[in-house]
């Protein structure tokens, strides 16, 4: 379906809405960087059609896939119709992602790798930067939202191990908020497909410190190779979010191991809570250069503790004196709090070595072990962009349905 024939669609079953949905769509398709947007308006051939950048050739319609069937080679098919419409949404249609009752049953929306290998929406390896924008209501839930984010099939879940097993293909991808803040919107990047910091499971993320609405909410995130930064966004916001004892933290432990271990590896010698079998490029070493801010916490005749804030962390430092007296000698440093949003992200994103080893593109949820539910609610647009937006520029995406739904007669 082309722009023209959607338009004389919604024309025809909502003419006043047939001008504002040509607006909204070319404020999403006009802003810089544009890659793909997916309206569940736009159709070709029955199947949700993507309006894409100019010169991309790549096929992005999305086909309707139960990947239980396709691993474990259990459950019915999938078809569109496990998708129910909505009959209205930001662009003037939404479908939904259901709570599936039915554990062999996991319908999701994607675009398979070999066609989206090597597309504007396949963004990998030095130098490049993405940008993802999903218009969503959320009813439950906290996992995948949208991108290209296999979790593999490797592992054991309570479901058994898969009859086709894959090894982890991430790439990026948006979540609701996981175990870092559930409900939230949160940012997902890999550099190796796998795993990090030491667990089994992708540990890089950024999250957002507010929650998701419930109502037509705009998450989005944006990687920025240049500044090694993963940045959530809430409604075109932003806001700073810190977890102190990140150590104690559900998910944002492992980053803090990361830190510990890289801090460890550092001193000559194996330390008490050094792991040598600890992948070094695993290590989570944001930059800690001169502190932007010291703030003395204690001090008596032969101790000082201070707060250093860095960009990314803030660090407890004990200090000893030296020869002149001088504190100058560090006894020991601790993290104290680690900057989640934005998120420090020192890799270029994942760059699988063939289309045979990438994952699809996934709507609504992503294929892993554990076979969850996952998130549920309304999706009605999903859009791609090959560059790192900035806040002007999600502010502007967040505010393009403002005035509300897009209701089509039913």
């Amino acid at each position: 379906m082309t722009r023209s024939i959607c338009w004389l669609w919604l024309a025809a079953v909502c003419p006043l809405a047939a001008g504002e949905y040509e607006r909204r769509v070319e404020a999403v398709t006009k802003t810089p960087g544009f890659i793909a947007l997916w309206d569940f308006v736009k159709r070709d051939g029955g199947r949700f059609d993507a309006y894409k950048a100019r010169g991309e050739a790549a096929d992005l319609r999305l086909d309707a896939v139960n990947y239980v069937l396709d691993y474990w080679g259990q459950g019915r098919a999938a078809t569109y119709g496990d998708f129910p419409l909505l009959g209205e949404g930001p662009f003037g249609q939404a479908v939904r992602i259901r709570d599936e009752r039915d554990a062999s049953f996991r319908p999701v929306l994607l675009v398979p790798r070999e066609r989206l290998h090597d597309s504007g929406i396949d963004v990998k390896g030095p130098g490049r930067s993405v940008s993802l924008v999903v218009w969503l209501r959320r009813e439950g839930g906290n996992h995948a939202i949208a991108g290209i984010w296999h979790e593999g099939t490797d592992l054991q879940g309570a479901a058994g191990l898969a009859r086709r097993v894959e090894m982890g293909r991430r790439q990026y991808a948006l979540f609701a908020g996981l175990a870092a803040n559930n409900g939230a919107v949160a940012a997902h990047v890999s550099e190796n497909g796998g795993k990090s910091f030491g667990d089994k499971y992708a540990r890089n993320l950024s999250v957002t410190r507010r929650q998701l609405t419930g109502g037509w909410d705009v998450a989005a995130f944006s990687f920025d190779n240049k500044r090694n930064t993963v940045t959530s966004y809430l409604n075109g916001e932003a806001e700073e979010y810190w977890i102190d004892a990140p150590e104690r933290h559900p998910f944002f432990q492992w980053p803090a191991r990361g830190w510990l271990q890289a801090q460890l590896a550092a001193v000559p010698g194996l330390q008490p809570e050094e792991d040598p079998g600890f992948p070094r490029d695993q290590f989570y070493a944001p930059p800690e250069g001169k502190p932007l801010e010291r703030t003395l916490i204690s001090e008596d005749a032969s101790r000082r503790v201070e707060l250093h804030r860095f960009a990314y962390t803030k660090v407890r430092v004990t200090l000893g004196r030296d020869r002149r007296g001088r504190w100058r000698e560090v006894e020991k440093r601790e993290l104290a709090s680690l900057r989640v949003n934005p998120f420090w992200f020192g890799h270029d994103l994942f760059s699988p070595p063939g289309a045979a080893g990438g994952g699809p593109f996934t709507i609504g949820r992503v294929i892993h072990s554990g076979r969850s539910v996952g998130m549920t609610g309304y999706l009605g647009g999903v859009a791609v962009f090959g560059r790192p937006l900035d806040a002007a520029r999600m502010r502007r995406l967040a505010s393009v349905a403002s005035g509300g739904p897009i209701r089509a007669n039913r």
